[in-house]
Order: C-alpha cells, then sequence, then structure tokens
C-alpha cells in the first residue's frame, strides 16, 4: 500500500485572476490498482506515475480548474470514472461544460483501491463540494485545498467562505488522531496535530 505525490506546474484561474501554481496529485493504491486525486495539468506525467496500474477512480477534492483540468483526459485514458461533490458544479462547469463528472462523492462514502479503504469526508469552505480523503490504514489524509501547513485553504473568491472553512476543519479533521499526516493540495505536508495550536486563532479571527 503506497501514496504517490506527482507535483505538476500550470495555472489556477477564477474570478478573473490568474495564478501560476504547482499541484499535488496524489496515487494511492498498490502495484495493481489506485486511486488518482486531484489530476492536475500534466496527464502524462500523471500516466507514467501509474504506469500498469488500474485506475479505479479519478477523484476530484473539489473543482477548481488547476485540480481538475486534466480528470477527463485520465479518466478517458484510464477508462476510470470521475468522481465530484455535486454541490462543486457550478465550479466544475467553468472547466469543463460540455463533460460532466461520472458518479458523485458523498460525506462517509468509502473508496477502496489496492487493499486501501480511504473514506470521504465533505469539508466545505474552500469550496461548497470540497472533500477530504482519509486512509486510517494509511494514517493519512489527502486534504485537497481544506488545510495546509499553518493554516486553512484560501477563502477570498466566489463561492468559499471562511467561517465554513473553520467549521469544517474544527468539527471533521481536528477530532482525527494527533499523527494523521495531511498531505495536501499544494506545498508540503504537516500532521493534524501540528496544527491545533492554529485553530484558536483562526476561530477567533473568523467567528
Amino acid at each position: 500500500m503506497t501514496i504517490d505525490r506527482v507535483v505538476t506546474s500550470g495555472t489556477f484561474s477564477l474570478d478573473g485572476g490568474t495564478w501560476d501554481v504547482d499541484n499535488n496529485v496524489w496515487i494511492v493504491g498498490d502495484e495493481r490498482e489506485v486511486l488518482v486525486v486531484d489530476a492536475a495539468h500534466d496527464a502524462d506525467a500523471i500516466a507514467a506515475a501509474v504506469g500498469d496500474r488500474r485506475v479505479v477512480a479519478v477523484v476530484c477534492t473539489h473543482a477548481h480548474d488547476d485540480h481538475v483540468n486534466q480528470a477527463p483526459a485520465l479518466a478517458d485514458r484510464f477508462g476510470a470514472p470521475i468522481l465530484l461533490h455535486p454541490a462543486e458544479a457550478p465550479l466544475w462547469e467553468m472547466t469543463h461544460p460540455d463533460r460532466k463528472p461520472d458518479a458523485e462523492l458523498t460525506d462517509g462514502q468509502t473508496l477502496t483501491a489496492g487493499g486501501v479503504a480511504v473514506r470521504v469526508l465533505h469539508t466545505p469552505g474552500h469550496s461548497p463540494g470540497s472533500c477530504c480523503l482519509y486512509a486510517p490504514e494509511l494514517g493519512t489524509l489527502l486534504s485537497g485545498d481544506t488545510l495546509f501547513q499553518g493554516g486553512p485553504g484560501a477563502t477570498g473568491r466566489s463561492f468559499s467562505s471562511f467561517d465554513t472553512i473553520i467549521d469544517s476543519i474544527r468539527d471533521r479533521l481536528l477530532p482525527l488522531p494527533g499523527d494523521t499526516v495531511v498531505r495536501t493540495g499544494h506545498g508540503d505536508p504537516t500532521t493534524i496535530g501540528a496544527e491545533l495550536p492554529h485553530l484558536e486563532e483562526w476561530i477567533a479571527r473568523g467567528h
């Protein structure tokens, strides 16, 4: 059972602005089959990391364009479904107006690849349908853009809410074991325990 990271580079566009970004693409599973999480920017690099393994699903933690721009290409290449929370539909349609996700991510749902069970946690705030993926056997949370080293994901743009993301982190993520490794959508990993001291500051700022 492994978690592989592929760092891809491109742009993120929303609300009339465009920014250069580096994204973490996560590949979770074993030597036979995997989940691809947040197919960003470079389909060839992601496919090379997958190799000859079966892709069970292309999972999108949310639908900002820098996290989904290669989802259809990867899904078609590997014959895999695209999974996305339905509340992300307005953002998804900005990038892929002629292609819908194949199935919905739902809170509490369990996805399995290569014997690894991954639980979906709906954590709105960065966007309405943002989700994290928790793999207890691996002691890992794939946090998308909900939680980063040192703070919550950005909430200054359309479809986002600071109060909501703070509630999501407090209620859904901080109860996880403190040694849970948080593998983020951008940048370096952290742990749940390392982020605990920041919580009171975030709550005071937001509520």
